[in-house]
């Protein structure tokens, strides 16, 4: 026998029912035996070597979920090391991270639809991307739901996102030589995206300015971002710029175009300037004029088309929620 062999339940090409009953009816346990190769690996790259079939990041998620123990106890750490002889027993199972990339049939609101890409208007709540604490129900989801074709593509086309509470335009490529060309595009900062935010405290001073700040993550928070000083803290250039659309005693409403496209820019520039966005907690804002989410909409996205090469420009009109909000405080919005 040699000293990498994989032993399934005590048999080389068997599988004994009672481990698979134990296991659930979409588990698999299967037996190792750590040999001579695998002395002073990291568990995850030891179990790559036994469990060749399925990817590190798999397996190491299955170690994260209390699945693999060794000479009897559960293995916590993916990078503890294995002896020679030491004997494992590995839960094959589906982890909710292995299941995300699923289709989930969903109502999802077209703008523009052709065979290279995908206008979408995502409504507030609706996750992007899966993530830790939302691995289904996320746009990534209902996108292969709606095209088979969708799961050959990174991220099933998607190219740039929206946090999960912010409403509002997204283009979605559908090919992968036109979502190579719209992340060159976006780089490049030849897509346009302007947003309405509703914030906090009247406006003063000029009626435009120019936010010009680096954003990177919140040296003492990090579930936040924010403007950083880039000689003591990393981060990347962001710039936005901001352009009173009304006044009243409670806030203001701006319109913001991003020049760049860092994590919750829009959000952290604003509160940078002493104007947190409505609802939006995390920065500072507080709930107001009846919005529980941050008052933050994508409503214009232009660019030229990766294939006819035309001119697109989309517009969404500003959803309900937002729009109660600006009755509340006397305001309106003009979509020019």
């Amino acid at each position: 026998m040699k000293n990498t062999e994989l032993i399934i339940s005590g048999e080389l090409d068997g599988e004994d029912p009672e481990d698979r009953a134990d296991a659930g009816p979409e588990a698999e346990l299967r037996h190792l035996v750590f040999g001579e190769a695998q002395h002073g690996l990291r568990l995850d790259q030891a179990l790559v070597e036994l469990v060749p079939e399925f990817s590190r990041s798999y397996l190491q998620q299955l170690v994260d979920l209390d699945g693999v123990t060794i000479n009897g106890k559960v293995a916590r750490k993916p990078s503890s090391r294995v002896k020679a002889g030491d004997l494992g027993v590995i839960e094959l199972r589906p982890t909710p991270q292995s299941q995300a990339f699923k289709p989930e049939v969903m109502a999802l609101e077209f703008a523009y639809e052709d065979e290279h890409l995908l206008v979408i208007n995502k409504p507030a709540g609706l996750v992007v991307h899966p993530a830790p604490g939302n691995w289904k129900g996320t746009l990534l989801n209902g996108l292969l739901a709606h095209d088979a074709q969708a799961m050959n593509l990174p991220r099933a086309g998607i190219v740039h996102r929206l946090d999960k509470d912010t409403s509002g335009l997204m283009v979605v490529a559908r090919t992968r030589p036109v979502m190579d060309a719209l992340v060159r595009s976006i780089a490049a900062r030849e897509v346009g995206r302007q947003y309405v935010a509703l914030a906090h405290r009247p406006w003063t001073g000029s009626r435009t300015r120019e936010v010009d700040a680096p954003i990177g993550r919140d040296p003492r928070n990090r579930l936040r971002m924010a403007v950083v000083d880039l000689t003591k803290s990393p981060g990347k250039s962001a710039r936005t710029d901001i352009e009173l659309l009304q006044n009243c005693d409670q806030g203001c409403l701006v319109r913001c175009t991003l020049h760049t496209g860092r994590t919750h820019q829009i959000r952290v520039h604003m509160a940078s300037i002493g104007h947190p966005l409505v609802a939006d907690e995390l920065y500072g804002g507080a709930p107001a004029a009846g919005m529980q989410r941050q008052a933050l909409h994508a409503c214009r996205l232009s660019f030229v088309h990766p294939v006819t090469q035309k001119a697109m420009d989309f517009r969404a009109i500003l959803p309900v929620d937002l729009n109660q909000a600006l009755s509340k405080w006397a305001l309106r919005y003009n979509e020019n």
